[in-house]
């Protein structure tokens, strides 16, 4: 799917660049270089090469009845009909159906006050696809029901936090722990911002502390963008932070060996829906199934194990044993009384 909208995209660039009167018969180089600096912020050629941008054209002829030619004399594309326009073009029906499939998606963030801002834009998108048809809208309903994404709080946060994000900026707020429900000052350098399921969490570097730290928009509170610039930890990547991590818990050190043997329901839903993407089903031994992983410990991953009650046993390593066995035996205890 990205790969198709990428496209639908670089159409949208070449054809503004071929409609351009104001800078006539674009290069194939030109054209690539625009793309890439569209879809990635590039112009390295490190994304787009030339022969994606000659599909693209030919593709647009094929698909879109597009005029391209190009002109020798003047090294560059252009619409042999100087009038016609990609935009023009109508969609299928298939078309049709997937963009009204996608809008419907959007519009449960309809209310999400972060998404707020953009409702008359998805307003717009709604009538331009007669999304909002009575009909057309009665007869989705009637097959799909989408999650509904209940806000936990402190989305209202995201746009400021951006912001900092963005300007390099440190920002103060007062923050309640769950454990302590005492509301302490932080002053923190944002690094990037993290949802999970349906709450959203701020990645910072505490320059006092030294360290990265994580906290709960829902627990924040007075939040204000600083002047003071922030400190960004010079060996931190934002792709690799949370790369062995399930959920929201990331710490220094090194992830573990995880194998885990599941009975055979259970098995097909860890296959179907992976723990974590180092997981590898290791092999199938009479009613079980072992998988392996190589993960951080967190309490989000324990919590999952727990979802599958006496489905799923640890075998390796030690220490995770004893946690679920801990928790397991907490359990039991607690309905005997």
């Amino acid at each position: 799917m990205p790969h198709i909208k990428n496209a639908l995209i670089r159409y949208r660039i070449i054809d503004r660049m071929l409609r351009n009167k104001y800078k006539s018969f674009p290069s194939k180089e030109e054209l690539r270089s625009a793309c890439e600096e569209a879809l990635f912020g590039s112009e390295s050629g490190a994304h787009i090469c030339a022969s994606t941008i000659e599909k693209d054209l030919f593709n647009m002829k094929m698909e879109h009845d597009a005029p391209i030619r190009y002109s020798k004399k003047n090294g560059g594309y252009f619409y042999e009909d100087p009038q016609f326009s990609i935009n023009d073009v109508p969609l299928s029906e298939d078309e049709l159906a997937s963009i009204r499939f996608a809008v419907s998606t959007l519009q449960q963030f309809r209310e999400v006050p972060f998404f707020q801002q953009f409702g008359s834009a998805i307003d717009k998108i709604v009538d331009r696809v007669a999304v909002g048809d009575t009909d057309e809208s009665q007869e989705i309903s009637k097959y799909i029901q989408f999650e509904a994404a209940f806000s936990s709080g402190g989305n209202d946060y995201l746009p400021t936090l951006l912001e900092a994000i963005r300007s390099k900026k440190r920002v103060w707020f007062l923050y309640t722990s769950f454990q302590q429900q005492i509301s302490k000052p932080r002053k923190v350098s944002p690094l990037f911002l993290k949802e999970y399921r349906n709450r959203w969490y701020l990645i910072c570097f505490d320059q006092q502390k030294q360290d990265i730290l994580t906290f709960a928009l829902d627990r924040m509170s007075e939040l204000q963008m600083l002047e003071d610039a922030a400190e960004i930890p010079a060996n931190f990547d934002a792709a690799q932070y949370f790369q062995n991590a399930v959920g929201i818990t990331a710490y220094k050190g090194q992830p573990k060996k995880i194998v885990l043997k599941a009975e055979p329901v259970a098995a097909r839903y860890i296959a179907s829906q992976p723990l974590h993407s180092s997981q590898q089903f290791i092999k199938e031994e009479a009613q079980f199934h072992y998988f392996e992983l190589c993960i951080l410990i967190s309490e989000e991953f324990i919590r999952n194990l727990l979802g599958y009650a006496g489905e799923v046993e640890v075998i390796e390593p030690p220490e995770l044993r004893n946690i679920i066995k801990e928790r397991a035996q907490a359990l039991l205890h607690r309905y005997q009384k």
